[in-house]
């Protein structure tokens, strides 16, 4: 057991229960930015989950371990706040080098999102969103990105333009310059995107040569694994409140889950869940995050998808309604399936880095 892990396992936990949990989701103003800025004050504040995976001389600590255990929590907990995205925004940075100052705003909890993906939700040097204009000052960039995750309200956007070497990372300041953004209605509540439009917008350049792929490309490997640790909590506490269910619910005399159908289909789910932490435990310990991080995605994105949707089934006529959470989880999982690419992408992404 790892002491330093199990603190902080219960810090989160605590914080999260404190703040409301999947309840804060329903709290969110419809017109707003998709997340709680009042819960992202106290995780990332207080508790310092945004400087986790960063370089301690930016004022970062932690690693890949750190991450999952969180992202975990946060998970069990849908607390609406933006930790997937400024995760892969801060990452990018990292690999991509000459932005300390943006990382030590991100660490002290400057949330921060990344534009790049394609609709896919995943990023190819093909694809091209925003185009980078040389200024006499600098750069400009100009481009749409129709859905960011956690755009709305961050204080840098890392975006993926294209120049006449090939597409680079740029780094902007969204409160000096005010891009347009306009917040989406999403499936997951607790997951916000907003569509980002830039005009002529000033940017820092951070790679030149048309080397974006080597930020973006560890960087979503990290992103994946933190994706599946997400999903793994989700599917556990769907999992357990599925069981406490079935043994408090009675029908013809007899809890549902003295049922044998409903035995079956409860063991089935744990096998999902326990297979989802073993592929997130494996992926926290490899050397080769590529490999790790689509098994991780392939497996936890499809077994949090069924685990939900069986949570939702065994809670029969409840599960369906809007005071209950297990439809929370359902739009979450499905959400998520889609997020970085879907199972389907990353097993075939698996094959072809196997050589398959």
């Amino acid at each position: 057991m790892n002491s330093e892990l199990d603190y902080l396992r219960a810090s989160v936990r605590a914080a999260a229960a404190d703040l409301g949990g999947p309840d804060l989701c329903r709290s969110l103003d419809p017109a707003g930015a998709g997340w709680d800025a009042g819960a992202w004050s106290v995780m990332a504040g207080q508790i310092g989950v945004s400087s986790l995976g960063l370089p301690e001389s930016c004022g970062g600590l932690g690693g890949l371990a750190e991450l999952a255990v969180v992202a975990e929590e946060l998970g069990a907990a849908l607390l609406p706040i933006p930790f997937l995205s400024t995760v892969l925004t801060a990452q990018v940075l990292v690999h991509a080098g000459g932005a300390d100052d943006v990382i030590t705003d991100i660490a002290e909890g400057r949330p921060a999102a990344f534009a790049g993906l394609d609709r896919r939700g995943w990023w190819s040097p093909d694809h091209e969103i925003f185009t980078a204009t040389e200024t006499t000052t600098g750069w400009s960039l100009t481009g749409h990105a129709p859905a960011v995750l956690g755009a709305a309200d961050a204080r840098w956007l890392v975006a993926v333009a294209h120049t006449s070497d090939g597409p680079d990372i740029f780094v902007v300041d969204a409160a000096a310059t005010e891009p347009a953004i306009t917040p989406l209605r999403t499936l997951d509540l607790s997951r916000a995107q907003a569509a980002l439009t830039l005009s002529d917008t000033p940017a820092r350049r951070l790679t030149v040569g048309g080397s974006a792929s080597a930020a973006v490309d560890p960087a979503l490997d990290v992103a994946c694994i933190v994706l599946a640790a997400e999903q793994l909590g989700g599917a556990q506490v769907s999992l357990d409140r599925t069981a406490a269910y079935a043994k408090e619910r009675r029908q013809f005399g007899r809890a549902i889950g003295s049922f044998q159908a409903v035995k079956h289909t409860l063991a089935d789910m744990l096998v999902l869940v326990e297979s989802s932490r073993s592929a997130v435990v494996r992926a926290i310990e490899a050397t080769d995050l590529t490999e790790a991080g689509a098994v991780a995605q392939a497996w936890c994105s499809d077994a949090y998808r069924t685990v939900s949707a069986e949570a939702v089934q065994l809670h029969g006529g409840i599960g369906f309604t809007w005071e209950h959470h297990c439809h929370l989880y359902f739009r979450r999982a499905r959400a998520d399936a889609q997020l970085f690419g879907g199972a389907a992408f990353h097993r075939e992404r698996l094959a072809t880095s196997l050589a398959w």
